[in-house]
């Protein structure tokens, strides 16, 4: 090889050796760069592509009944998702989905071609739907493992119990008051997925109590059922707008029954109004009209001004007060105290409550709790409403004590009934007796508090006996008197105030609140019908309610009328 050649040759093999000791060079440093400054980054990214993560939330815990039957359950259910970058052709996976699921496609086609690692396509889906999807054989769908709420009794104590949202958190009712005792622990937990988007392996961090603590309320769900029949079936006969009806253990407070009508569905939410689903027995208030008369019979004797024998002069049905006229329903000459309450007379209450006075009758009906929250474990509690007796007309004192002038929710007005059946001991109410965790082990118990004496013992027996002069012949109770039975009550008949602020013509609620037996009370019973059409006085609208809940309700608790033979009957 000639000497020029072999320069040549050297000359290239410099040039080739530089260039790629250049290239390695290069290479080693872009190594080094990604291997040492850039290795977070990329270990990060590569994890993106195999692992999801995800959250879990542990079953909700179960609600029942005083008798542990059941009212809320959570069942398990499938929820389908996708991870977009595993779908090949978003619209044609969208087609087979809509089909299957009866989803928006437009809506389909943006998730799937969304540049997220996971979204969800359809949320506690029905086995068939389930099925139908697996069936697809889709690459990129997923169907998760969740819960979902159900109520096995449908439409029963339905505004007690509330509902819950997709997430199964409380949004109404006991759901929502017990929404942190009842929700089951989140967990998370990491989905490794293989090329094709397979779930192969993960890693759960589960918390060790995952699912959520029981209630067991004070409802006992076959008293609820009669106290909700009886109501839809007077509801429907008067044609009214609406009623509500409530049971209460007197001596503890405990709620037996909160009924509502028109029923509500809590599997199928979507379907109601708030109007419907909310409970009004603890959220709206109304005038309670004739029902606040033993009341303020009450403050009259208990101040001592007044006695169940006191005579009163009824003007023959008229009595002017002011540029006012009071008027009752029937004219009455001379009447007791006593003979007041029985006939329903709104003049004689005038009379009595002014010997009373404003502010014994303001402090007595402040102590039987009207103005004034009870404190039950439901959320939306109306306090009512009644102004100070300081800013209180002679009209006013008048008219508060036959039950205009003052609003009072059925919670309240029940809650005060109790008080009397009570021997004059006030209950606080309450809806649920215990929590206890996922193996029925008791986390907490609830039992009967006594917030305050608001009569003496004389008095509310007097009261008592008083009440029983209603349900007798003559009395504007007659309708609620059960056979074998002693019986005391009250009727109360109120109009309604308009949008305007003055009563509705026509438009009236309808009531009816006592208890039985009389002597040793079991149950008092409080019932409230709202529009009733054809008819409006509670005597013959809410009585008869009244009458059918206590006398199915008496005989579940198997208490056994004596025979008239013997000389006496349960009192």
């Amino acid at each position: 090889m000639k000497p020029v050649q072999t320069k040549h040759m050297r000359l290239r093999v410099i040039i080739v050796g530089s260039i790629f000791s250049l290239f390695f060079t290069a290479i080693g440093a872009k190594a080094v760069y990604l291997q040492i400054f850039r290795g977070p980054w990329l270990s990060k990214k590569a994890t993106n592509q195999y692992e999801v993560s995800l959250k879990s939330f542990g079953k909700r815990g179960t609600i029942y009944d005083t008798n542990l039957r059941e009212l809320a359950i959570s069942i398990d259910i499938t929820s389908i998702a996708a991870h977009p970058q595993k779908i090949k052709n978003a619209q044609v996976v969208a087609r087979s989905l809509d089909r299957v699921l009866k989803i928006n496609r437009k809506s389909l086609v943006r998730k799937l071609s969304s540049d997220k690692k996971f979204v969800w396509i359809k949320r506690k889906v029905t086995p068939k739907e389930t099925e139908a999807v697996r069936n697809l054989k889709i690459v990129g769908i997923d169907f998760i493992p969740e819960h979902k709420r159900f109520y096995p009794n449908k439409t029963l104590a339905a505004q007690i119990l509330g509902f819950t949202d997709i997430d199964d958190h409380g949004l109404e009712g006991i759901e929502f008051y017990y929404d942190a005792s009842l929700q089951g622990a989140t967990s998370k937990y990491t989905v490794l997925k293989d090329a094709l988007g397979r779930g192969f392996d993960g890693k759960k961090n589960i918390a060790s109590n995952y699912s959520g603590n029981n209630l067991v309320l004070t409802i006992d769900s076959v008293i609820e059922h009669i106290t909700e029949k009886a109501l839809e079936e007077t509801v429907k006969e008067f044609s009214a707008k609406s009623g509500m009806a409530i049971v209460m253990a007197p001596k503890t407070g405990a709620i037996l029954a909160m009924a509502h009508y028109p029923f509500f569905n809590p599997n199928a939410t979507n379907n109601f109004s708030q109007k419907i689903w909310r409970n009004r027995i603890i959220t709206d208030q109304f005038e309670p009209g004739s029902t606040m008369k033993i009341f303020a019979a009450a403050a009259a004797i208990e101040s001592g001004n007044s006695s169940p024998n006191s005579i009163f002069y009824c003007e023959n049905g008229a009595y002017k007060i002011g540029k006012h006229i009071i008027h009752d329903t029937h004219e009455h000459g001379w009447l007791s105290l006593q003979q007041i309450i029985k006939h329903s007379s709104n003049i004689g209450t005038v009379k009595f409550s002014a010997i009373t006075g404003p502010k014994y009758l303001y402090k007595t009906l402040r102590n039987f709790g009207f103005r004034t929250k009870t404190g039950i474990d439901c959320p939306g509690e109306t306090a009512g409403s009644m102004a100070p007796y300081k800013q209180w007309t002679k009209i006013d004192a008048g008219t508060i004590a036959f039950g205009q002038g003052i609003s009072v929710s059925a919670l309240q007005l029940i809650t005060a009934t109790s008080a009397i059946a009570n021997k004059g001991v006030l209950m606080k109410p309450f809806i649920v007796q215990a929590i206890t965790d996922q193996n029925g082990r008791l986390v907490q118990s609830f039992g009967p508090r006594k917030v305050r004496r608001v009569l003496s013992e004389k008095t509310a027996r007097i009261l008592v006996g008083i009440m029983k002069t209603v349900t007798t012949e003559g009395g504007t109770g007659v309708n609620a008197a059960l056979e074998g039975y002693s019986v005391s009550g009250k009727t109360g008949t109120a109009q309604k105030i308009g949008e305007k602020g003055t009563y509705a013509d026509g438009k009236y609620i309808s009531s009816f609140v006592g208890f039985v037996p009389a002597k040793r009370p079991k149950a008092v019973i409080l019932v409230v019908i709202d529009e009733p059409k054809k008819q409006h006085y509670g005597s013959i609208v809410a009585a008869p309610v009244f009458k059918k809940i206590a006398h199915k309700t008496i005989g579940y608790m198997n208490l056994q009328p004596k025979s008239k033979a013997g000389g006496l009957i349960v009192s």
